[in-house]
């Protein structure tokens, strides 16, 4: 069945990623997977086309693998559209992890054994599964109907292991490197808007990074090893430092406070 107008007109946002040909490929894939039952393989998405309106399965194919497409701008279009429809003032909240995507074959691009916190019930207990670790970064804003907020993901990267014997050029970023990209590039995409950043205590490391116009909220250990900003270069040969003075740790740093540097507030989680 042909897609309605409100649909085309969104997918129609994103013609400038794409060749013209490539904008048609996209629109039909993106139609089928919206309409697709069960599974949604390249294969099962074909099928969904209607035949007089579909390319051979080829053209499908080497689109995705080979085909000439910006996924960053496409990244952009969709975060600047969903912000201006729904969160056009205000701080905006962002919700930062990273997920495991299962995916089955030896010879998934990118995929090998990453933890599976879904299966991991327990500290003790710690599953590592097959697929591809992918960092997401979703945008929260509160539901139209009610109830529990909506995460809408608005950039996602896939973070690779390191390979042994790579060249710097190869060397694959870490998920606290990939998580810094992601967030710096956002914030450019959105110059007149400010943030706060929410993430796990696994990437609290996002605390050394200087995030224009960003709040970042994490846990961190009580014993945790904290260090004052990267001095400024002092024109002297060597190695430049890559710490700042070493600072109390976070229990340190609250006894040091009086109890009128504190501030009591309500905190609603879940409900």
């Amino acid at each position: 069945m042909p897609a309605s107008t409100s649909w085309l007109t969104f997918l129609h946002l994103f013609a400038g990623c794409f060749t013209a040909p490539g904008q048609l490929l996209f629109e039909q894939l993106v139609t089928a997977w919206a309409l697709c039952p069960g599974r949604r393989t390249l294969t099962r998405l074909w099928s969904v086309i209607p035949p007089e309106r579909r390319r051979r399965y080829e053209a499908y194919a080497r689109w995705v693998r080979t085909g000439k497409w910006s996924p960053d701008e496409l990244w952009r279009r969709l975060v600047v559209h969903l912000v201006e429809r729904w969160a056009p003032e205000g701080r905006l909240v962002l919700l930062l992890d990273d997920t495991l995507v299962n995916k089955r074959g030896r010879k998934v691009d990118g995929a090998g054994y990453f933890h599976d916190a879904v299966t991991s019930t327990a500290v003790a207990h710690k599953v590592t599964a097959w697929g591809l670790n992918v960092v997401v970064l979703a945008l929260r804003l509160p539901s139209p109907w009610g109830g529990e907020p909506l995460a809408l993901p608005v950039m996602i990267c896939l973070h690779r292991k390191r390979r042994e014997g790579a060249t710097e050029e190869e060397e694959e970023l870490s998920l606290i490197e990939l998580a810094a990209w992601m967030v710096f590039r956002l914030i450019e995409w959105l110059p007149d808007h400010r943030f706060r950043l929410v993430a796990d205590g696994a990437y609290a490391p996002l605390l050394r990074y200087e995030f224009p116009r960003t709040a970042v909220i994490t846990r961190i250990r009580c014993d945790a090893a904290l260090y004052d900003l990267v001095p400024p270069r002092t024109g002297r040969r060597g190695r430049p430092r890559t710490k700042g003075q070493r600072l109390a740790t976070p229990l340190g740093l609250a006894a040091a406070l009086s109890d009128a540097d504190w501030t009591t507030v309500q905190v609603c989680v879940r409900g």
